[in-house]
């Protein structure tokens, strides 16, 4: 990234940086750690492709030597590993591999490169995938690792994805980063461009070069290991560094027990929160239920209520009509008996005039 970490450059080194390292590449399968050692390297050392299943079986190592620019020569050496912490690999496998490792490793590693990849979401896995290296390689392997996030190819704007990484990324991945010092380094480990090879080859020596000044010059070493450490027999053909493989078998498979007695502890742990978390969720949904039928209740009341007014206030309109038509049929009926009234008198009246006029003829 840039030219240094999230936060700004990584700081200069006080001394030479040394003319060989080893670095170690780890990180769930399909991240792209094949194609990533490759493009380090710049040849097709190792087995890559697209693959949901781990390409690499067993760990692999390989090293090529660069001009510096300076007119000296480094030499790389990369330890190439499958997804030891995967779904797919035992934990015997996994001490196995964690062996051989060991073993091409004897001058210790410089750097560990941890890989993500930039187009997929931190997921959980990932997130145990590290707690498994921390607990298999102790809290110091913090000290030498550099997260490397692949297929830069894909980010269009990096200043940008450096923000999302800096502020929106999830909260573990935001600490794990601050753990690291900000030592990311993003990678298109699929450019074909043997100047842009170059450029992030020097970008993540840079890195490793901070990573060994930051530890005073000191590869991590299985010295580091407490229960490890066993004196120098160079008379055992098995003694790897200092230390026999064997032994180191042995005190892995002690380490990963332990881890595994963790791992069901944290289970066990797991399960019990969840069956809690369902038990909540169900007193959750029934009172959400009980709400929701409180709420579809009122509403029918409510409704009803309405329903009720609606039907009163045509009752009402009804009535009042039924009234008004009453009061006009009595208002018509007395109307029509006045006018029947009115030809009855008009009607004596005529026979009073008719009687009067005869009687005075007669007269």
């Amino acid at each position: 990234m840039g030219g240094g970490g999230l936060d700004g450059d990584w700081a200069v080194l006080p001394s030479p940086p040394l003319a060989e390292v080893t670095l170690t590449l780890v990180g769930k399968i399909s991240t792209g750690k094949s194609a990533t050692a490759n493009c380090i390297l710049g040849t097709q050392a190792f087995a890559s492709e697209l693959a949901y299943v781990s390409v690499t079986e067993t760990c692999q190592k390989s090293s090529a030597s660069f001009h510096d620019g300076c007119g000296a020569t480094r030499t790389v050496n990369v330890i190439d590993t499958p997804g030891l912490f995967d779904m797919e690999i035992s934990i015997e496998d996994a001490r196995k591999e964690i062996v051989k490792c060991i073993e091409m490793s004897k001058g210790g590693i410089h750097a560990m490169l941890m890989v993500f990849s930039a187009t997929s979401r931190f997921s959980c896995e990932e997130e145990k995938t590290v707690e498994s290296i921390k607990r298999f390689f102790g809290g110091q392997i913090l000290d030498h690792i550099i997260l490397v996030f692949t297929h830069g190819d894909v980010v269009e704007d990096e200043a940008a994805w450096e923000k999302v990484l800096a502020e929106r990324s999830p909260v573990y991945l935001q600490d794990m980063i601050k753990l690291c010092q900000n030592r990311v380094v993003l990678f298109d480990n699929l450019t074909n461009n043997i100047e842009h090879r170059e450029m992030q080859r020097r970008k993540l020596l840079a890195a490793v070069d901070f990573v060994i000044s930051s530890n005073g010059g000191k590869a991590f070493s299985y010295q580091m290991f407490p229960q490890i450490l066993q004196e120098n027999d160079e008379q055992n053909e098995n003694v790897v560094g200092g230390y026999s493989a064997e032994r180191i078998y042995e005190q892995l498979t002690q380490i990963t027990k332990k881890v595994d007695e963790n791992l069901n502890s944290t289970e066990e742990e797991i399960r019990s929160l969840r069956e809690r978390l369902e038990k909540s969720q169900k007193v959750y949904d029934s009172v959400k239920q009980e709400m929701i039928n409180a709420e579809n209740l009122r509403r029918r009341e409510k409704e009803k209520r309405n329903s009720q007014k609606l039907e009163n206030g045509i009752l009402r309109q009804a009535l009042e009509k039924a009234r008004r038509d009453i009061e006009m049929s009595r208002k018509e009926k007395e109307i029509e008996w006045l006018r029947e009234s009115l030809k009855l008198a008009n009607k004596e009246k005529e026979n009073y005039k008719s009687m009067y006029e005869k009687k005075c003829i007669i007269m």
